[in-house]
């Protein structure tokens, strides 16, 4: 799935290209619809319709924007996520009617990946999972939830700055 959202095949360029590319840098960029690659896609000729082929195709992945991303909690995999999580975890407790949870989505994204291996962050939300959120107290949302070795550590309530969400998650990165 990951390799789906980043993949793009850089080539080199050709003398002219044909009008199914838009990209005058010489890429072809495949869509995030599902599509199956061979290996023997990595290293070939890519044939297209006006005759013009590109040689020696290598994938070039930002796949570390995509994993890092903040993944997806419910209560089935809460217990195995959260709780038996070895690393810090941080969960974001949120509503997609939520405004302000919409705010700091951005944040808890850039937290993802600037504490990528050092901390764990998901995003549960309220209304498809309401039994976890009401066995911690969530009452109102956006609520940030940090947990170290399954228990829960800290809370913040509401949209705050990222200097906020940064204290925290360093003061349980480091401990």
């Amino acid at each position: 799935m990951a390799l789906e959202s980043c993949l793009r095949v850089s080539t080199p360029r050709p003398h002219c290209l044909p009008p199914l590319f838009s990209s005058s840098r010489g890429k072809l960029v495949f869509s995030t619809q599902k599509v199956g690659f061979k290996k023997s896609v990595l290293n070939s000729t890519v044939s297209l319709p006006s005759g013009v082929a590109y040689r020696k195709s290598r994938f070039v992945c930002n796949a570390r924007e995509a994993v890092n991303e903040v993944q997806v909690v419910n209560d089935s995999s809460w217990d195995e996520l959260v709780i038996g999580s070895e690393t810090p975890v941080l969960v974001d407790f949120w509503a997609p009617w939520c405004g302000p949870c919409r705010m700091i989505a951005p944040i808890i994204d850039e937290l993802a990946k600037e504490y990528a291996g050092k901390i764990k962050c998901y995003k549960l939300n309220t209304d498809e999972s309401p039994n976890t959120a009401t066995k911690y107290g969530i009452r109102s949302i956006p609520t940030v939830l940090f947990f170290k070795n399954g228990e829960k550590k800290d809370s913040v309530i509401g949209a705050v700055p990222k200097a906020t969400l940064s204290e925290k998650v360093a003061k349980y990165i480091d401990a």
